[in-house]
């Protein structure tokens, strides 16, 4: 077979490859010389420079699309998996060395190294100016305990530091294996000396740290982000930075690379690196080494770990097949009401479905939870490993016996703050529907934006929420309410053509009657 390799790549992945198939590397090709010759291969490795859109894609004949790296922005996804191409990263590769530059930056940030180089180089010597500070017995606020955080943790306590966490996808079990205390997010922020960021960017996590949150930590604190840019407000961290609320930041991503033109730029006690978490000799060997074994293990039909879209491969899931969709959006959809640290999450298949090979189902369940909450892709392949590494608890549970429906699948997610639990089923044979949210009896599509509430059935509560969202303009599509009483507990759920903001759906929260309120997103 033929593997064009269209990225620089580590000769010692390109070496691998070549043992088994002929290797073509043209890191020097043009949009239009791309689309010329892609036709010719049955793999492609790219790193972030080449952009294989939907029309390279659809000039080729690639069976596998190989990014050495984490992130796939620069891949057509959709279009690889419509062409019933695999589409695989390397997410590992690159572990140690974030770790290393955190460290690296810690240490920097707590002794003004690279201050100190510029005082020096100008003939200076102002030892008094450049006054550090220990880490030894320091408090280190951990927020997001995945693979870079982890690794963090262990070095850091080997250091001597006492190691707070905040992570609301890591059980308490597995925090007790990394010898780490959890936290809810403001503890962390009120207690430590040091604060790193290790967390995916997404909805929740943008701006996770602004002016409020900057307002309730210690005086002289040092803030670190080597994950992504957004999670943490520049503005606010630069007037923290200015007020002396903050002793010292230190930044490896930004909100717009390059930072140009930020008033960051401008401040002596902020350390900037241009983005080099995985830039060592060693993370491009490890991605490329391990870009190019998957490769070749997908070129064999052999499972792959890191597979982006292995969900095309659903026909080997036999008798359940229909099911995966409705299982994968159950798990999205119950993961956006819960609240608190997960502990576990169970699966119930009962009637029809239960007498099938249900494992399948479990694992896609996992994916829409993971999915929701990891940066790292999740896959048919990697997710209950992720679940696992997390000491996230799974149950699967099977009976026969028929209640309302033929077929019934209830997903359960418990938590250090309850438990939360929806359930499905096809209707027509293949159309996905929600028909339970906990107890309460609804018939919700699983698509688009949504508006969950608990409530009391009572006159105005509905009519209140209405309105509210007609003064929004958020326009309501559907409607239906559960209920367990006259006048008792209900559940609404709103199919809604509009994202909610959520300033509304904090107003939303302060109607009388109304105990929670929550945005859902399928």
């Amino acid at each position: 077979m033929r593997i064009l390799v269209s990225d620089p790549l580590s000769q010692a992945g390109v070496e691998l490859l070549k043992r088994e198939h002929h290797v073509d590397v043209r890191t020097d090709l043009s949009p239009e010389q791309f689309i010329r010759i892609v036709g010719d291969y049955d793999a492609l490795i790219v790193r972030s420079g080449t952009q294989v859109t939907k029309a390279v894609i659809d000039a080729s004949n690639l069976k596998v699309i190989g990014r050495a790296g984490v992130g796939v922005d620069n891949i057509d996804v959709d279009a690889a998996s419509a062409k019933g191409i695999i589409v695989i990263n390397a997410p590992e590769g690159n572990m140690i060395s974030a770790a290393e530059h955190t460290i690296s930056m810690m240490m920097a940030l707590s002794r003004s190294i690279p201050q100190a180089n510029v005082s020096v180089r100008k003939g200076e010597w102002k030892r008094s100016r450049f006054l550090g500070v220990e880490v030894f017995g320091k408090t280190l606020g951990v927020l997001g305990l995945g693979r870079i955080g982890a690794e963090v943790t262990k070095r850091m306590r080997a250091l001597g530091m006492n190691v707070i966490a905040y992570d609301p996808f890591i059980t308490v079990e597995r925090a007790k294996e990394l010898r780490v205390d959890l936290a809810s997010l403001d503890e962390v922020l009120a207690k430590s000396d040091f604060i790193t960021v290790h967390t995916p960017l997404t909805k929740e996590t943008h701006h996770l740290i602004g002016a409020k949150e900057i307002a309730k930590m210690r005086d002289g604190v040092r803030i670190l982000n080597v994950a992504r840019g957004g999670i943490i407000d520049e503005k606010a961290l630069y007037e923290g930075l200015k007020s002396g609320k903050i002793a010292g930041a230190a930044l490896d991503v930004f909100e717009h690379e390059p930072p140009t033109g930020s008033p960051l730029l401008s401040l002596d006690n902020c350390i900037l690196t241009p983005h080099l978490g995985a830039s060592t000799v060693e993370a491009q060997i490890n991605v490329a080494v391990s870009i190019a074994e998957q490769t070749l293990g997908a070129l064999k039909g052999e499972p792959v770990r890191n597979a982006v879209n292995v969900s095309i491969r659903a026909e080997t899931f036999g008798a359940v097949r229909s099911y995966m969709p409705l299982s994968e959006q159950l798990g999205k959809f119950c993961i956006q009401l819960v609240e608190g640290q997960i502990q576990g999450i169970g699966v119930t298949y009962t009637g029809e479905v239960g007498q099938c090979d249900v494992h399948p189902l479990t694992i896609a369940v996992l994916k829409g939870v993971l999915d929701h909450v990891l940066q790292s892709p999740v896959n048919f392949v990697n997710a209950e490993i992720f679940a696992k590494k997390r000491g996230i608890r799974i149950t699967e549970t099977k009976t026969e016996k028929l209640e309302d429906f033929q077929s019934l699948i209830t997903v359960k997610i418990n938590s250090d703050k309850g438990d939360w639990s929806v359930s499905g089923t096809l209707f027509l044979g293949d159309q996905p529907r929600i028909v339970k949210i906990g107890n309460y009896h609804v018939d919700a599509e699983t698509q688009g934006c949504m508006l969950i509430t608990s409530h009391i059935d009572k006159p105005g509560v509905i009519g209140k929420v209405g309105t509210l969202l007609g003064n929004n303009n958020i326009n309501i599509a559907g409607m239906n309410v559960g209920r367990d009483k006259v006048r008792g507990g209900a559940v609404m759920v709103l199919a809604l053509d509009d994202p909610i903001q959520d300033a509304v759906l904090a107003e939303i929260r302060e109607i009388d009657g109304i105990s929670v309120a929550t945005a859902v997103v399928l």
